[in-house]
């Protein structure tokens, strides 16, 4: 609280100064009490509105009040007063006037801030990983089903989802919120968070106890943003607070920290200040150092901004009004200030956004970018340069179509690759918010799809639909590679496309999958044959063969 007086008094005192017309004063006139006075209400004015906005406590932030207190001092004063004021307004009026065109000029420099590495495509989708899938709004739905075992229920609501990697599992939290300032005022603190799986859809809400007293919803003092403010008055934050659990349940919320591009224009994350919501105690770390527990230090509106950047300004800023040349724009599909969060096979966050083209009624993809949450280091696929792939808002058109009798839609489409196959995977929900199932699209061909209850039953299908249609299967699974011989029992051909998949039975009492794409004197296969193969273990009712040997013919 002292810093934002300390700066109140001196932006008050500079007001003042700049405000009263001390060349028109008399012998009689009480200087003295028309400038305390003057100077009181300047900076009670000064006060509250930092109070309540928690801007920054920096002097740029005041260019506007010295500019109308000098030229309000420029008309009342005279003489001598008159110049210096005069120079100072208009002093005050070329940096008003940098501040507020400095977008245009400083465009050239957020692109190179925000430029990616770029890249063809990511690497295949290990099958036997369950994605983090499913949808914010299914999950909000079950939390607030559960809300009766907040104790008070009457005096909370539920707050902010955010995804989140604890002890190895992914899983939504959501702190319990006061419900207004009444409410705040009984209460004093809220009692906890919820906790949901994001890859089980049928698994139910857990109400965790965990008083906080320093929450977005308190008032005050008590405000999570008004205490973070008084505590960093000068620092630059960015994006909305959010809440983090550490690997034994403790809540912590956290905000993005960063610097202007230029002026007070445009953001680069550059930290996070971590609070703990029942003490109050705060602490600054650069993104470098951040705990690890910590899953997104970088925010979603940061991230989001960076890819505004990244997609509009390769050119500068007037090539994003008019002419458009290379010109991207980022997807407004994602779950969290337009971007998706998703995890790696190694439980890394990151932030997903397609982009696509500026030009209206087309729906194709121009590439996607993955960002760190915890560094903010993006990557840009370009996708395959042969092959045009279809955005977001494609895959969730093909959705509406599919179910336009049930009136369900999609939320949430995140591209994967999957078999070396660019694809929308999307949870469907009905149209009260209740998840019905996973739908999987092929990015480059509309008409090879599937869907079922989970995502891994939904990847089988997915599979088999991309063999009916002879695409070759480059899967990244863990599953053990494993040789075995024995006599063919049973033998069934399936011609697609170019190629012919020969699913066949041994003897062992296991069935396989071979595509003559792959091997091509599978097409020879025939009941009673002796064979050799290389298979991987991954479970399935039909083991993917990747080398046969046929007794007397190789």
């Amino acid at each position: 609280m002292g810093n934002i007086l300390i700066f109140a008094l001196l932006a008050g005192i500079i007001s003042s100064i700049l405000l009263i017309p001390f060349s028109k004063m008399t012998k009689e006139t009480k200087v003295t009490g028309i400038a305390l006075a003057f100077t009181t209400i300047l900076v009670l004015m000064v006060f509250g509105f930092f109070y309540l906005t928690k801007l920054d406590q920096n002097f740029s932030t005041l260019w506007t009040l010295i500019l109308l207190a000098s030229i309000g001092g420029t008309i009342a004063s005279k003489g001598m007063e008159r110049k210096l004021k005069g120079i100072i307004s208009l002093g005050a009026l070329g940096i008003g006037i940098y501040f507020l065109s400095v977008f245009v000029f400083n465009a050239d420099e957020k692109y190179e801030l925000s430029k990616m590495d770029e890249k063809v495509e990511i690497p295949a989708f290990d099958e036997s990983v369950t994605p983090a899938s499913v949808p914010p709004q299914f999950a909000r739905n079950k939390m607030r089903k559960a809300f009766g075992q907040v104790p008070n229920t009457s005096y909370y609501e539920l707050g902010n989802l955010q995804i989140q990697k604890v002890n190895g599992q992914f899983v939504y939290i959501a702190p319990v919120e006061f419900s207004g300032f009444f409410k705040w005022f009984k209460g004093e603190e809220t009692p906890g968070y919820f906790t949901l799986s994001a890859t089980d859809s049928s698994a139910n809400p857990k109400f965790v106890q965990s008083g906080m007293k320093y929450t977005p919803s308190s008032y005050f003092q008590k405000n999570l943003e008004r205490h973070i403010r008084l505590n960093y008055p000068k620092n630059i934050f960015y994006g909305d607070v959010q809440l983090e659990i550490d690997d034994k349940g403790k809540p912590y919320y956290i905000r993005t920290y960063g610097s202007f591009v230029s002026a007070r224009n445009g953001f680069k994350a550059e930290g996070i200040v971590l609070v703990d919501p029942s003490s109050g105690k705060t602490e600054a770390f650069d993104l470098e150092s951040a705990p690890e527990f910590l899953d997104g230090s970088v925010s979603p509106e940061a991230v989001s901004l960076q890819n505004s950047y990244y997609g509009n300004f390769v050119h500068g800023f007037w090539n994003s009004l008019f002419g458009k040349s290379d010109v991207k724009l980022p997807s407004d599909e994602g779950t969290e200030a337009n971007v998706s969060p998703i995890f790696d096979e190694n439980g890394v966050m990151y932030y997903f956004t397609d982009f696509t083209s500026p030009k209206e009624g087309v729906d194709s993809m121009l590439g996607y970018s993955l960002t760190n949450a915890r560094t903010g280091k993006a990557t840009f696929y370009t996708g395959n340069l042969e092959e045009s792939y279809m955005d977001s808002r494609g895959a969730l058109e093909i959705i509406d179509k599919k179910f336009i009798e049930k009136k369900w839609d999609g939320e949430m489409p995140v591209l994967y690759n999957f078999y070396g196959e660019a694809s929308w995977l999307t949870p469907v929900l009905d149209s009260n918010g209740f998840f019905q199932n996973y739908f999987i699209v092929s990015a480059a061909n509309p008409e090879i799809s599937s869907y079922a209850e989970t995502p891994n039953e939904a990847l089988k299908k997915y599979k088999v639909a991309l063999q009916r249609e002879g695409s070759t299967l480059d899967g990244s699974s863990k599953a053990e590679e494993v040789e075995t011989s024995g006599e063919v029992l049973r033998v069934y051909k399936e011609r697609i496309g170019d190629y012919t998949v020969v699913s066949f039975f041994l003897n062992n009492q296991q069935n396989y999958t071979v595509s003559s794409e792959n091997n091509p004197l599978a097409i020879y296969l025939e009941r009673g044959d002796k064979v050799s193969i290389t298979y991987l273990d991954s479970g399935e009712d039909f083991l993917p063969v990747k080398k046969l040997t046929i007794d007397n013919i190789e």
